[in-house]
């Protein structure tokens, strides 16, 4: 039987895979940029390796990239891995995540090296709220399924992986996605955030309108509840994999908006 909190509090992450960058020209970003680093976070159920195509095309413009490797084993565990992350970056930072990993940059996200956040197909919460708690109204599409093991890890259901997570994905490529998970503790998803850091900071927000794991009408309900600059971007729940460039572009404009301006 499948657990109520499973229908209410699952929520999607990034994929573990990679890809070359798209075949498209980028403007290296000028020297006298301030904001020149990146932290990419990914979500639920993969690593960090599906950012890798967005990661080559921000280092050829001159970007440092870093990725985030989450334990997914609490939002605390995720949180304290992104901290790390930015304790090793060298002035301002744009602070980017992926579908679960929006809440993790909301609560790490308040960082005085942070001057903006890109929320990627993601969640986010307020002060007070869980990443569940998003879902009220809204509901988890019947094309994501998440089995919950007796252990309280979560997989997405292997049958039907594609078709909820990676649609505008190749076959052999989803294939590689739907083996690779990396489950998570679904207790994380009915953990409160204690700071909201959208707040304080300026907030791009990439919306997927193919998106068949995070409904995208909450998609743009959660980009206008944070005044967010919103994006929308045709592609699955995974557009950092099946667009790239487009998701770079965002994070490029999020940092020679942002500036290095004081929080």
């Amino acid at each position: 039987m499948i657990k109520f909190r499973n229908i209410l509090l699952a929520a999607v992450g990034a994929a573990s895979i990679g890809g070359a960058a798209q075949a498209q020209s980028v403007q290296t970003i000028p020297a006298a940029q301030t904001v020149r680093n990146v932290v990419l976070v990914h979500g639920a159920f993969a690593d960090g390796s599906g950012w890798r195509a967005v990661y080559d095309d921000l280092t050829a413009r001159g970007y440092r990239v870093t990725i985030v490797q989450n334990p997914l084993t609490s939002l605390a565990d995720d949180v304290a891995a992104t901290r790390r992350a930015l304790a090793r970056q060298d002035g301002g930072t744009i602070l980017v995540g992926h579908s679960w990993g929006g809440v993790v940059i909301t609560e790490a996200g308040v960082d005085e090296k942070v001057k903006g956040l890109v929320y990627v197909s993601a969640l986010t919460a307020d002060v007070g709220e869980t990443a569940g708690d998003q879902y009220k109204g809204f509901g988890i599409p019947s094309t994501f399924v998440i089995e919950e093991q007796a252990d309280g890890f979560g997989f997405i259901s292997a049958e039907r992986f594609q078709e909820g997570f990676a649609a505008d994905v190749g076959d052999a490529d989803a294939a590689f996605m739907r083996d690779s998970q990396v489950p998570i503790a679904m207790s994380a998803f009915a953990t409160p955030v204690t700071q909201a850091a959208w707040r304080t900071r300026p907030s791009w927000f990439i919306v997927a309108t193919e998106d068949a794991a995070i409904a995208p009408a909450m998609l743009r309900q959660q980009a206008e509840k944070i005044g967010a600059v919103k994006v929308e971007i045709r592609a699955s729940h995974v557009p950092m994999i099946s667009q790239p460039h487009a998701v770079a572009d965002v994070i490029d404009q999020a940092a020679r908006s942002a500036g290095d301006r004081p929080n």
